[in-house]
């Protein structure tokens, strides 16, 4: 094996894309990152750069992988029993937002987003402002991660959960 092989591990997933398919397989991920303490996120990986992003698919005899642009994604559903989003430096601390959010394929997201900004900047506006495209929705059924130029409206709900 190459001494410049990096050991990667696979974090299941399915993509929404906005063709409207959905596609199920595997992100690559670094067992560190640079920018924070801990393995690299599958948030980690979208938000690092633009363009495309390898992303393994099963098949009938052998896995292969295909490069799906980043602008294309409209919503990441993790299909592991993942923490991801708990894994932010103050996640236990920052505001919760119940959120109900419609995308550009008409799709609603219910769920809770953390907005870490200081008191009184922590508003649902606030968090629309971050700069981070990808960003976590803790829902019922788990964690998705949605496109930020794929959401059309985002509002507070207190229905959602």
């Amino acid at each position: 094996m190459s001494q410049f092989r990096i050991e990667k591990r696979r974090a299941l997933a399915a993509l929404t894309l906005t063709t409207g398919a959905t596609v199920r397989g595997c992100f690559f991920l670094s067992g560190s990152h640079a920018i924070h303490p801990g393995p690299e996120r599958v948030a980690d990986l979208l938000n690092a750069e633009g363009g495309f992003f390898p992303f393994e698919l099963p098949g009938e005899i052998a896995a292969h992988t295909a490069l799906y642009n980043r602008s294309q994604v409209v919503v990441v559903t993790l299909l592991e029993d993942t923490i991801e989003a708990q894994l932010d430096p103050g996640y236990a601390v920052a505001t919760e937002r119940d959120v109900r959010v419609l995308l550009s394929n008409g799709r609603f997201v219910e769920g809770r987003v953390r907005v870490y900004r200081p008191t009184g900047r922590d508003r649902l506006s606030d968090y629309a402002r971050i700069p981070e495209a990808f960003r976590y929705i803790e829902t019922v059924d788990g964690t998705v991660i949605v496109n930020t130029a794929h959401i059309v409206e985002l509002r507070e709900s207190s229905q959602a959960s």
